[in-house]
């Protein structure tokens, strides 16, 4: 995905880091709770869990009725894990 090149400079290199220097859940969620707002919290999450059950190889509906999430959503997700550059499939493997 292009889009990704894109968001590589600096400004998002020390949003990275800063999430790396985070070493508990409970550090990064208080630094979401910071910097997020709770609509793009949820949604951060929701996307999360959609990813997590495509990779388990549910079908749109199911997701849809599990999360709540529209087949916009859901197919950005998939298109994700399908051609984007692994950090869905990073994170569902911890």
């Amino acid at each position: 995905m292009t889009e990704t090149l894109t968001l590589k400079n600096d400004l998002t290199e020390n949003l990275c880091l800063a999430f790396a220097g985070l070493n508990d859940s409970e550090s990064v969620r208080i630094f979401l709770d910071d910097i997020a707002s709770p609509g793009e919290i949820r949604a951060m999450s929701q996307r999360l869990e959609v990813a997590r059950l495509l990779s388990e190889a549910k079908t749109y509906p199911e997701i849809m009725r599990l999360t709540g999430a529209g087949t916009a959503t859901i197919s950005r997700v998939k298109r994700c894990l399908d051609y984007g550059p692994g950090g869905y499939k990073r994170v569902l493997e911890k």
